[in-house]
């Protein structure tokens, strides 16, 4: 899995391997005009104690001021280019995520917490923007500058060479694999912690009110505090390895100076190498090592984008529930819709929800489907509208199998109004323009009356809050219709569009839906028999089958299920006993 979550990173960052060569080649060339500006200084600076001529210092002054502008330069470039290369690759992940995200909504992303998914949505996502700049350079501009370093000590001796060979490996290799050792784990838990702790805080947010009437906020909140001690454990393991990284990579730069010092002077001391050299190289040596500071941290970023990596292919290696054509249908012109020997069990599940029902709803006409909680009625509508493909069976809308049609276009051409209406925290006008971005005030403003919310006409840029919970649950459900007269799609779905309603608001929003769906082809979903006359047919589902067929008055008069749950919710309460 690490080596698969690995290349998959590669993979998604290759089409700017360009941009990141160019990065790398860039720390190289700043790296060593650095160097080489230390060491140029140091030759001066040596060369000129020895008081020679002028012009046998022009050349060491020229270095100087050679490496002294040009690093500063290239240092300006190497950021532009590696900042750059970093917002690319991150916009990059981005759309490479979110274009796998979306055919996995809504089926395969109901198995995840929210709390977790946006964990990976931002925080995981946002850690892989140091995989450029924190783990793949450092080390590579590392590597390049000690080949650098070691042709150049090979040719004066090999022993240097080695020398410096071995110390760059303790501080390149070596501590970044014990780091690595030390927090293997740490970032899979700390992304556990942080997910389950954002979990906590969200459940404590939304359900504030339950909670404290049940009298259980303080152990909500001890929860919490138990999730934030482990999470700053966790981090302070991390930051433990951090404050040590530096200070280890300086003694491997100072023992390689050492070491190496030694061996300069038996080299001096026979005349194979002249005296002012010791400097330079010396100098050389502690400037090589410039390269090597950040490697260490590299290990620590690894493992945070290893972990990252790894959580962010658990949503994109998701097989979808419903696979897209690659060359869909045009959108037919009618607008019948037809189930024929449709069964469907969700995934992991053996159980049939439907089993075998067919029906078929003609274009301008009004079906209700009814039944009992659990008998497959919003399953139907999910169906319907390309969420989950059937077990077996065909679905068609205007003679064509839906899953030949373009799933977005065939939404489009639903409107539905569903039992949980969600109102994003913006205004109202906001809301709104979800079901046409190109409706007018005008249009708002008349979709708003016909809905039965005439008084919303001027608060179009009123909060809604979180979740529409400034509003009323009837008001909320108006909304939803505005939503369905604004998208003017020539069917109306309707899902359990007034089970949260009392009897009276739900007669006044289904009178509204009756009127504004006119000619087009309405199919409601519910399990309460209110205006049930006002359909043209009614399908009584029953243990995953349709069990009944008719109209009102067709399926009172055969005094069975359908009748048995009208006169169950109709007939008069008796009174209640003192």
């Amino acid at each position: 899995m690490l080596m698969k979550t690995i290349l998959t990173l590669l993979g998604a960052v290759r089409p700017y391997y360009g941009w990141m060569l160019l990065g790398i080649l860039a720390s190289f060339v700043t790296t060593g005009s650095s160097i080489g500006l230390l060491v140029s200084a140091a030759w001066l600076i040596a060369k000129a104690s020895l008081q020679p001529q002028f012009h046998e210092l022009q050349l060491g002054i020229v270095a100087v001021r050679f490496f002294g502008i040009s690093r500063g330069v290239l240092r300006y470039a190497e950021r532009l280019l590696s900042h750059g290369t970093t917002f690319r690759i991150i916009a990059g992940i981005r759309s490479w995520f979110f274009s796998a995200l979306d055919p996995l909504a809504p089926a395969r992303l109901s198995r995840f917490r929210s709390a977790d998914l946006l964990q990976r949505i931002s925080a995981d996502i946002d850690s892989l923007e140091s995989l450029y700049a924190r783990i793949l350079s450092p080390p590579l501009n590392a590597l390049l500058i000690s080949l650098f370093s070691w042709l150049i000590l090979g040719r004066i001796a090999w022993e240097l060479a080695l020398t410096l060979l071995l110390f760059q490996l303790l501080a390149g290799v070596v501590l970044p694999a014990a780091s690595i050792l030390y927090l293997k784990g740490t970032a899979r838990r700390l992304a556990e912690v942080r997910t389950d702790k954002e979990a906590a805080l969200l459940d404590m947010l939304q359900g504030m009110a339950e909670l404290t009437l049940l009298g259980r906020i303080e152990e909500q909140k001890a929860a919490i505090t138990r999730l934030k001690d482990e999470e700053l454990a966790l981090q302070e393991r991390q930051a433990r390895i951090e404050r040590i990284q530096e200070p280890l990579t300086g003694l491997c730069m100072n023992g390689a100076v050492l070491v190496i010092a030694a061996l300069l002077a038996p080299l001096i001391a026979s005349g194979a190498l002249e005296g002012i050299w010791a400097g330079v190289i010396l100098i050389g040596v502690l400037a090589s090592f410039e390269a090597f500071i950040p490697v260490p941290a590299s290990a620590l970023h690894l493992e945070k984008n290893l972990e990252a990596g790894t959580r962010i292919l658990e949503i994109i290696e998701a097989e979808p529930e419903v696979r897209q054509t690659t060359k869909p249908d045009p959108l037919p012109a009618t607008h019948d819709i037809a189930f024929r020997n449709v069964s469907f069990s969700y995934p992991g599940s053996s159980v049939p929800v439907l089993d075998d029902i067919s029906f078929r709803v003609k274009e301008g006409e009004r079906i209700a489907i009814v039944g009992p909680s659990g008998a497959g009625k919003s399953t139907i509508a999910s169906l319907l509208l390309g969420f989950y493909p059937p077990s077996s069976g065909t679905i068609t809308s205007g003679g064509k199998a839906i899953e030949r049609l373009d799933a977005d276009l065939l939404r489009r051409s639903i409107a539905t109004v569903s039992q949980e209406t969600y109102l994003f925290a913006d205004t109202i006008r906001q809301n709104l323009l979800l079901a046409n971005p190109e409706a007018t005030d005008d249009m708002l403003k008349a979709a708003l009356s016909r809905a039965g919310l005439p008084h919303f006409r001027e608060r179009l840029d009123t909060w809604a809050g979180q979740h529409g919970m400034q509003l009323s649950g009837g008001e909320r459900q108006r909304l939803a219709i505005t939503r369905a007269i604004l998208q003017d799609a020539p069917v109306m779905l309707l899902d359990e569009a007034t089970a949260n309603l009392d009897r009276i608001t739900e007669r006044e929003v289904m009178e509204k839906l009756f009127r504004i769906s006119g000619m087009k082809t309405l199919l409601s979903i519910t399990h309460r028999l209110q205006d049930m006359d006002a359909f043209d047919r009614i399908l009584v589902l029953e243990g995953g089958n349709i069990a009944e067929s008719g109209s009102h008055e067709e399926l009172m008069a055969a005094k069975g299920t359908y009748s048995a749950m009208w006169e169950l919710q109709n007939r008069s309460r008796p009174a209640l006993l003192e």
